[in-house]
């Protein structure tokens, strides 16, 4: 193994495959608002940092909070019915987690929802922990999110990876004073994330074992 004794794992993009769920909370919710349905494209392109966040690339501030409430509320009911892991999740939890590694999953994903995900997806025994959204006072990339996640693992920043999908990832790893690698599995590709500053830059999760073995 490489230096790292903890491994954090964002969810949607990362670990799963979350979109069609994503997509289809966003074509329920932004009509009611007087927007049009969104593409899958415009869709990826606004997903991380958060949802309000997200919501704030279709809609004006004061419209968020109640779009937010129709949106979570939708995505709640269809929470389970599409989404799948990703080529190589489950295979890379277990081998990792066979060999003492501590995992967890660091989303910005409600954390309820993200620990409803890992449950069905059965990737929960090789878990640590799964720490997201409403956990706590804070998101990523804030430091006091990652400092929470470190303390509650017992992880030291300079034993741990970020893997991630998006330039918030880095951005988290960055200011949290750990290492990053990005997948192209989520919502940015090679480039954007070449650009924000990625350590490493794989095209999938097959690629981050055989480097990690």
């Amino acid at each position: 193994m490489p230096r790292f004794s903890t491994i954090l794992f964002d969810l949607d993009g990362t670990l799963v495959d979350a979109f069609t769920t994503i997509h289809r909370s966003y074509v329920h919710t932004l009509p009611q608002f007087g927007r049009p349905i969104p593409t899958m494209a415009e869709v990826r392109r606004a997903v991380g940092g958060g949802l309000a966040n997200a919501m704030s690339h279709f809609l004006p501030p004061e419209h968020i909070g109640d779009a937010m409430k129709v949106h979570l509320a939708y995505s709640q009911q269809i929470l389970l019915e599409d989404v799948k892991p990703l080529v190589g999740a489950e295979m890379l939890l277990r081998t990792l987690h066979e060999r003492g590694v501590k995992l967890a999953v660091y989303t910005n994903k409600l954390g309820e929802a993200a620990r409803l995900i890992c449950n069905h997806l059965s990737l929960t025994p090789y878990l640590h922990g799964v720490y997201g959204a409403g956990d706590t006072p804070w998101l990523k990339p804030q430091r006091e999110f990652s400092e929470h996640v470190l303390r509650e693992l017992g992880a030291n920043a300079a034993t741990t990876l970020l893997v991630g999908d998006s330039p918030f990832d880095v951005e988290t790893a960055r200011i949290g004073g750990f290492a990053c690698w990005c997948v192209t599995t989520g919502t940015h590709d090679e480039t954007q994330l070449r650009a924000a500053g990625a350590e490493r830059i794989f095209f999938g999760l097959p690629e981050i074992a055989r480097e990690l073995d």
